[in-house]
């Protein structure tokens, strides 16, 4: 920004200070607007929002250098991050568990966060120009954050020298087309950078899953541009030459079963059998009937989960060939009360209650008629605390039932890869019991146990409060766990019966 003519430096900031400043909201609705108005005030959000993002990434790298890496464990020590995998991004000087503060604070799970706290480095350290013009709301966070994603690996020099060349026509550019100027410029300048990020990329690859909407899921695997282009183009061809053959399904649904196929591997492929473990939790109402229930973490609807224990041999439960099948039975909140293997639930229906054997053949009816078979008596519930360090196998599939994922709040890593951590530390006097376990990743364990401040606490229901250093507390549920009811407000709580 020019300073005018016998400014002082103060008066030179304090310009500079109001110009970042966001512009004050209109009161005019929006349903009276104009054409006119309503284009301007588009532009003004915008503008607004470009000086947020640019707020947020200098408060990201506030609290960066409040968290510095004193305390972290070194290298060789016990809690330091095994070297073959090395997923975090690294923040010289900055605490390793930096990124997931961040998240804990934006509410967002950590790989975002580091995503968010990386491109403010890039910004801050490689295009200090983009982020000028980004804090005065002259480019917008899409091509400022698409300059910091292709020239992330480059050196400051060079992306200095981009965004120099290309800064005066970024906001006439689609984000896609600035992205690929980038790159041209970045060639010219230096072929090498393009070759280290291709190799980080590939260093970075990795295979997701995640369910949609209507019982469905994707899954998605990172691969070169090449490799891609093959592997779409070899599923192309299976799923035309299925239609040549006769099937009528659209070309799209022939080709998700062609990936299928391929993956888990039909019977006469002649390559190892596949087995698969799987958890059911259902939820029965009052008749017995089947209300939902989830299968590995994806959601499906009742009717699917029929199908699936009409495959397993519904009423009798029997697990897949050569896989498991475990059983979660839960209260109407959808608090777990016990786990079972379709073995142990035919067993306890056969032997019933050890107390009242001849009651168990009876019904029993209540003052309002209502027929309950047998005589009461739980006949399975949690598994029972034990006074040694390592959890139980009955309190390890309790807790992983009930967890189903990583429990830090915005983590979503499935138990296959979570610890049985102790809520309150063993070596402090924490049970090991179902109402002071938890499944937590390895990362979220390591930050648990060595990074300072880190307050967690677990609700006998299986609800987790955990509280960052800098005094965000977030709070994670068992899926499908209800949420309490909202205490009555003061008013409606003094308010007079109608009568």
């Amino acid at each position: 920004m020019q300073r005018l003519s016998g400014q002082s430096s103060i008066e030179g900031v304090l310009v500079d200070w109001v110009s970042v400043q966001a512009e004050p909201d209109p009161r005019l609705p929006a349903a009276w607007a104009s054409d006119v108005q309503v284009a301007a005030r588009l532009q003004q959000l915008e503008r607004n929002r470009a000086r947020d993002v640019a707020e947020e990434a200098e408060l990201i790298l506030r609290l960066a250098a409040l968290r510095p890496d004193d305390d972290d464990p070194v290298p060789g020590s016990p809690g330091a991050p095994r070297a073959w995998r090395r997923t975090d991004p690294e923040f010289p000087g900055v605490s390793e568990f930096f990124p997931r503060e961040v998240g804990h604070a934006l509410n967002l799970g950590r790989g975002t966060a580091a995503f968010r706290a990386r491109r403010a480095f890039i910004w801050r350290d490689k295009l200090p120009a983009t982020f000028a013009l980004l804090r005065r709301g002259e480019i917008d966070e899409r091509r400022a954050g698409k300059l910091a994603e292709v020239l992330a690996h480059a050196a400051p020099e060079l992306t200095r020298q981009v965004e120099a060349r290309l800064l005066p026509e970024a906001s006439s550019l689609a984000p896609g087309k600035l992205g690929g100027r980038a790159l041209e410029l970045l060639a010219e300048l230096d072929a090498d950078a393009i070759e280290e990020r291709q190799a980080e990329a590939e260093q970075a690859a990795d295979v997701r899953a995640w369910p949609t909407a209507n019982g469905m899921g994707v899954l998605a695997g990172d691969m070169t541009a090449e490799q891609a282009a093959a592997c779409h183009a070899m599923i192309d061809q299976l799923a035309w030459m299925a239609k040549a053959d006769g099937d009528d399904r659209p070309i799209g649904q022939i080709r998700a079963e062609v990936l299928r196929l391929l993956i888990l591997r039909p019977a006469d492929s002649g390559l190892p059998r596949i087995t698969i473990d799987l958890t059911v939790t259902a939820t029965l109402d009052r008749q017995g009937a089947l209300a939902g229930g989830v299968v590995n973490g994806f959601a499906v609807t009742a009717s699917q989960l029929r199908e699936l224990l009409t495959r397993f041999g519904a009423l009798g439960l029997q697990a897949p060939a050569g896989g498991s099948l475990t059983v979660a039975l839960t209260d109407e909140d959808g608090r777990l009360l016990a786990t079972a293997t379709a073995a142990d639930l035919a067993r306890l229906a056969a032997t019933g209650c050890p107390d009242h054997p001849q009651d168990d053949a009876d019904i029993l009816r209540d003052g309002a008629g209502t027929g309950v078979v047998g005589c009461g008596c739980a006949v399975l519930g949690p598994p029972p605390d034990t006074d040694r360090y390592t959890p139980t196998a009955g309190q390890k599939t309790f807790v992983t039932t009930r967890d189903r994922t990583c429990r830090m709040p915005n983590c979503g890593q499935r138990v296959g890869w979570a610890d049985h951590d102790h809520v309150v530390p063993h070596s402090r006097g924490g049970a090991t019991s179902c109402t002071n376990l938890c499944c937590l990743c390895r990362s979220d364990h390591r930050l648990k146990t060595f990074a300072p401040r880190w307050r967690f606490r677990l609700d006998p229901d299986g609800t987790l409060h955990v509280t960052s250093p800098s005094g965000v507390t977030r709070t994670s549920r068992p899926p499908g766990l209800r949420p309490p009811e909202p205490p009555p407000s003061p008013d409606e709580a003094d308010e007079p019966p109608p009568f």
